[in-house]
């Protein structure tokens, strides 16, 4: 395994000074972190170059800064001399996300109604005394936001009174509502949400809350995560088989570590993985998370064997790698664009040129897909309109690779011949959003989901075991899959543990976006 070093921002001339400063005095802290981050720089570099493994693209990532963005006017330098297009005219001026929030934004927050202490409707004016005072349909808002623990945690006493004659113990009764376990469900659903929907490992929650004057132990949080996993199992697997029925279907996966994975002798097999799949069921986003020794393409054809027979085959959006195909099942098949166009941005600084041309004509048919989708065009219509802005684009496209290597201008084994070969190999599943309603352009739906897994590898590096992965699965599923549907996943969460006698008899009635219609029937009726 490479062993990593730290990240540093230092120039020669610096580490020089360092060097003759280390020789006269006491390095400080600081200086002494730059020399020695130097010195593991020029060991890793050495045991990169004994490996004859190491490409000089190895090396670049290692000894400059990794690029912050693929965009095209990042990626070509903006070095662009003909005159910029203008941008497409957005309804509202401002940058989404940008600007200060208003009270329409805290969704969550409760709102107080505060009344004049001293003037009501009917008043006259205190100012003029002539006119008489009347409401304004929307109040002056005013917030405060305030800091608390994640879990808040409250002691009962509970006065105890014992008889001097017989010896009997009489203990006052706890307020209403305040239930008889210690952990309540929003407990419940708010640790999920840290470790699985944040990415916060148990024991950072458990240093938080201490700081808190909270005891909340890493193994306690594990309990309670598998007790509610145990009760929330009926949901996840409707869910898995809601996903199965889906129209278009979404996959990919990334490496996954559980310490104590049990391989059979004969499995060859040695990585692990974390699947991801994202499944367009009518208006509703389905995410799915599988983790285990099983490749992408094989996690699918176990969920699309729950799809019923009178439907017709799903589209499947993947990246070219065969692992992310079910062989034993069929999908129409497309292929991601937009890991079509990064090979390209990989090799911009090598032949600017040509890669300039390749990802600004992929821009434009990117840019019509994108008035595709504010101009919420339906399926049928945004093939037409792809076929009348893009297919043009997309044939000069391909005439241009194909005469670069039929014509020799480029080489086939160099970067841009390999970017080239593999757009011309996958060219029917790249372009399949020009000939098939509802086809996507790319993966990236899937590849955002996988973030939720990639969070968590990254914090709390592994699963100890694959009980563990499995619950991490479930609540990554379920979170990810109501925050796709618009849903509150902290409501969610807590209202199916509120409810977990009713789940097992109609789980399907108990999805992000129906289970509110559950809430207002008494316990048993959901059913």
């Amino acid at each position: 395994m490479t062993r990593r070093i730290e990240s540093i921002d230092v120039s020669i001339e610096e580490l020089d000074q360092l060097v003759d400063r280390a020789g006269r005095e006491p390095l400080p802290p600081e200086g002494q972190r730059k020399l020695k981050a130097a010195v593991g720089t020029l060991g890793l570099m050495a045991e990169m170059l004994a490996d004859k493994d190491t490409t000089i693209q190895k090396l670049r990532e290692l000894l400059l800064p990794a690029r912050t963005s693929e965009k095209t006017r990042k990626v070509c330098n903006n070095d662009r001399t003909e005159e910029p297009k203008p941008k497409r005219e957005r309804k509202n001026s401002r940058k989404k996300g940008h600007g200060r929030k208003g009270a329409a934004d805290y969704a969550g927050a409760p709102k107080v109604s505060v009344a004049h202490p001293s003037l009501q409707r009917g008043d006259h004016c205190p100012e003029c005394e002539k006119g008489k005072l009347y409401p304004l349909n929307e109040a002056r808002n005013l917030i405060r936001i305030i800091g608390q623990a994640p879990l808040q945690a409250t002691v009962y006493q509970l006065q105890a009174l014992r008889c001097n004659l017989c010896g009997e113990v009489f203990t006052a009764p706890p307020p209403a509502g305040v239930g008889t376990g210690k952990y309540d469900v929003t407990a419940v659903s708010m640790i999920a949400l840290f470790k699985y929907g944040s990415g916060v490992p148990f024991y950072r929650m458990q240093r938080l809350e201490s700081q808190f004057g909270i005891p909340l132990a890493a193994a306690t949080q594990w309990q309670l995560m598998l007790e509610a996993a145990t009760t929330l199992q009926p949901v996840w697997k409707e869910l898995i088989r809601q996903a199965a029925q889906g129209r278009l279907v979404h996959n990919d996966d990334t490496s996954m570590r559980i310490l104590s994975f049990h391989r059979e002798v004969s499995d060859s097999r040695t990585g692990l993985f974390t699947s991801g799949i994202v499944s367009i069921l009518g208006e509703y986003r389905i995410a799915v998370f599988l983790t285990g020794r099983k490749h992408a393409g094989e996690n699918l054809a176990d969920v699309l064997r729950q799809r019923a027979a009178e439907l017709t085959p799903p589209i499947q959006m993947c990246d070219a790698l065969a692992r992310n195909v079910p062989d034993s099942l069929q999908v129409v098949l497309a292929n991601c664009l937009a890991h079509g166009r990064r090979h390209f941005v990989g090799i911009a600084n090598n032949f600017p040129a040509e890669c300039r041309y390749v990802l600004e004509m992929l821009r434009e048919v990117f840019h019509f897909d994108a008035l595709a989708r504010e101009q919420n065009l339906s399926p049928e219509e945004r093939q037409n309109f792809h076929q009348q802005h893009s297919l043009p684009l997309m044939d000069q496209l391909h005439g241009w690779c194909r005469q670069q290597l039929d014509e020799a201008q480029v080489e086939p084994n160099s970067g841009l011949g390999k970017a080239i070969q593999y757009l011309l190999n996958h060219w029917q599943k790249l372009t399949l959003f020009l000939h098939v309603p509802g086809a996507p352009l790319d993966n990236n739906l899937c590849e955002r989901a996988l973030k939720k897994a990639i969070l968590h590898r990254k914090n709390a590096l592994f699963y100890r075991t694959t009980t563990g992965a499995r619950v991490g699965d479930l609540f990554m599923s379920l979170i990810h899959t109501a925050e796709l549907c618009g849903a509150n996943p902290f409501d969610y969460l807590t209202e199916l543990l509120r409810h977990g006698s009713d789940l097992a008899t109609a789980p399907s009635r108990w999805m992000p976006w129906n289970y509110r219609e559950n809430l207002s029937k008494p316990s048993g009726i959901a059913a």
